[in-house]
């Protein structure tokens, strides 16, 4: 199985990126885990900047992909519904964080499911390792491991 997730924006410091890794390298070997960081499109029309940006995120995706996009105007589900939306799918998996702006119709209409963390607004950063932590937690719960008591 392969789970991807598409950012727009820089990658994450130092820091930052230790404790991502600490949820995604706990992740079994049978499990192929990438990022793939986009530059965000900085035209003076923020819609323009969208577009690009979602034209780049586009190319990184296969027909064949289960995409969750995640997005303000999402549902919002239990990390149970999230380990059976990754688990028992047996498509490669593709997470979208769009840019500053969003993603447009494009994206919108690419994705299998929209995906809300929270009704608030976080940076990216965070949205990072809030999506690392809770893949790990998805793959826990899928094998009935302790890390997930519920």
């Amino acid at each position: 199985m392969n789970i991807s997730i598409i950012t727009v924006g820089n990658k994450p410091t130092p820091e930052l990126a230790e404790f991502i890794n600490s949820y995604t390298q706990r992740l079994p070997r049978n499990i192929t885990f990438n990022w793939n960081y986009l530059k965000h499109a900085n035209f003076v029309n923020t819609n323009t900047s969208k577009h690009h940006e979602s034209e780049n995120i586009l190319k990184h995706i296969t027909k064949t992909d289960f995409v969750i996009l995640l997005d303000e105007t999402g549902s919002q589900i239990s990390s149970n519904q999230l380990s059976e939306k990754i688990f028992t799918n047996n498509k490669n998996i593709v997470f979208v964080v769009g840019g500053a702006y969003g993603v447009d119709d494009s994206v919108f209409a690419r994705a299998n499911f929209v995906w809300s963390l929270s009704k608030l607004v976080f940076p990216h950063q965070i949205v990072r390792l809030l999506l690392s932590e809770q893949i790990y937690r998805a793959y826990t719960i899928s094998v009935n491991h302790p890390y997930h008591h519920s």
